[in-house]
């Protein structure tokens, strides 16, 4: 197999296993995988001339549109009231065009437009936020004017989560303990620069998939010096005790960022079924992306800087 056909391959895979998340309902999971193809993509496009690619200019131009889709799935993914939605279903089409790139000479089924020169920052790639947006001023000027319509157009409005998506309580059950947990404040050394925080709390089994719904708490407003803090009670969607073995509860920090026109996970933190005791509890953070399989886990900073908890359990004796 040849070199060009690999990174086909390649890229199929990457679009099938970000169309599975997808219909599996692993929203974070599937808007990574689309981020992170749609950077593949942009890269092919953007290599500076045809001799040094595998892929005509007409093929350019096509997978840059396939890359303004996966943006705009993603974007309607983040943004669940936009009215611009690009559904599931119409980004399937899609599949047959990147595995045959090379001898695909129909119309485009969309009418999209390449995404704009510039670059695509898969997950992971964010951590100096300071450094990129000084390099971003300073190669901006005052060029932003087509730049900024492109980006309206792979990131629709935003809808922050400013009254969140908390679940109240269970009812309760004989002999079976529920259990609250209260998110009281996350040090971060940035912490007076994000902008509309919030959390995404999730329960995951020990291969990383879901065991309740996912729940996000209101935006936090109040910030002091290294903290953000949430004050805010947080109901775990099942009875301790029916909980799978090796699961944990994660929780995502995320914040908004205005020059990308989305929202970013900037850490996360998570507890295991052993931590699980009433009292307070201070966790680690870490970086993204989110490793629900707790495979690879680097720390976030070497500052003492936690996310701080409160656990009460609920017990129908």
């Amino acid at each position: 197999m040849t070199d060009v056909h690999k990174t086909i391959q390649k890229w199929h895979g990457s679009f099938k296993k970000a169309t599975d998340f997808d219909s599996w309902g692993q929203l974070v999971e599937a808007i990574d995988e689309y981020q992170i193809l749609a950077r593949q993509l942009q890269k092919e496009v953007q290599s500076s001339s045809s001799t040094s690619s595998d892929f005509t200019e007409e093929q350019k131009k096509t997978l840059g549109k396939i890359a303004t889709c996966l943006e705009m799935r993603s974007a309607s993914l983040q943004c669940t009231q936009s009215k611009e939605e690009f559904k599931l279903e119409d980004l399937k089409k899609l599949e047959n065009i990147i595995q045959n790139i090379l001898s695909y000479n129909k119309d485009f089924p969309f009418d999209v437009q390449p995404v704009p020169l510039r670059r695509i920052l898969a997950p992971g790639e964010e951590e100096n936020l300071e450094l990129e947006e000084e390099e971003d001023a300073a190669a901006g000027g005052g060029g932003g004017g087509g730049g900024g319509a492109g980006l309206a157009e792979a990131f629709p409005p935003r809808t922050p989560a400013s009254q969140g998506t908390l679940l109240p309580r269970l009812p309760s059950e004989p002999g079976m303990s529920l259990l609250t947990i209260k998110i009281q404040k996350i040090g971060l050394k940035d912490a007076g620069q994000c902008i509309d925080p919030y959390m995404t709390i999730s329960v995951k089994d020990v291969n990383g998939l879901d065991v309740n719904p996912a729940q996000d708490t209101p935006v936090a407003t109040r910030k002091e010096d290294t903290y953000i803090h949430f004050s805010v009670e947080v109901e775990i969607q099942r009875h301790v005790e029916k909980l799978p073995k090796g699961a944990a509860i994660f929780f995502e920090f995320k914040h908004y960022k205005p020059k990308k026109r989305f929202t970013s996970t900037k850490c996360f933190a998570f507890m295991e079924m052993d931590e699980i005791k009433p009292g307070p509890i201070v966790i680690e953070l870490y970086r993204k992306p989110t490793d629900f399989k707790r495979k690879k886990l680097q720390l976030l900073t070497k500052k003492q800087l936690y996310l701080h908890l409160h656990q009460t359990m609920h017990r129908d004796s």
